[in-house]
Order: C-alpha cells, then sequence, then structure tokens
C-alpha cells in the first residue's frame, strides 16, 4: 500500500479564517477543498496510463465473488415439534 505524505502551505491566517466561516455553511473545510484540488491537480497533470498503473498497483484486488445459491429464507422462529399423547 503506497504511503502517505504530508504537505505543509503557509497561507495568510485571516484569509484561512474568511474561507473557514464560508465553508461551514457548505458543510466543508479548507482541507477538503485542498485535497479535492490536489486531486484535480494529480488528473490534470498526471497521463491517464499513469494514474491506472498507480491504481493497479496502490487498490489491493478483491477476490471475485461466487454466486451464491438462492436458499428459502429461513422461518424467523423454530417450528415447534408435535406431540402426540400415547394412548392406554
Amino acid at each position: 500500500m503506497a504511503q502517505k505524505i504530508e504537505i505543509t502551505l503557509s497561507y495568510d491566517d485571516e484569509r484561512v479564517e474568511a474561507m473557514e466561516f464560508y465553508l461551514k455553511k457548505e458543510n466543508s473545510t479548507v482541507q477538503k477543498k485542498m485535497e479535492a484540488a490536489l486531486g484535480q491537480l494529480y488528473e490534470t497533470l498526471v497521463p491517464e496510463e499513469v494514474r491506472e498503473y498507480i491504481d493497479r498497483k496502490t487498490v489491493p484486488a478483491r477476490p471475485k465473488r461466487t454466486a451464491k445459491p438462492n436458499r428459502q429464507p429461513q422461518p424467523a422462529v423454530a417450528p415447534v415439534p408435535e406431540f402426540r399423547k400415547e394412548e392406554s
């Protein structure tokens, strides 16, 4: 699995506070918007073939599921056995 690195940016605190204020109205954050912008930059700069290669390398392959046979639903309550009264 690929490791993550941290990217640190410096930006004017008043501007960041203003962005955070307005992004709260969208239920978003500066962090989320920066991650989206970085993803867009990656897709713009890195050729599709390279992105596909990296995706295949970093995303573990899921095993294929086999089809499950159709089974009748089980009753929620187990049936009560019948008792017969023995005749004497």
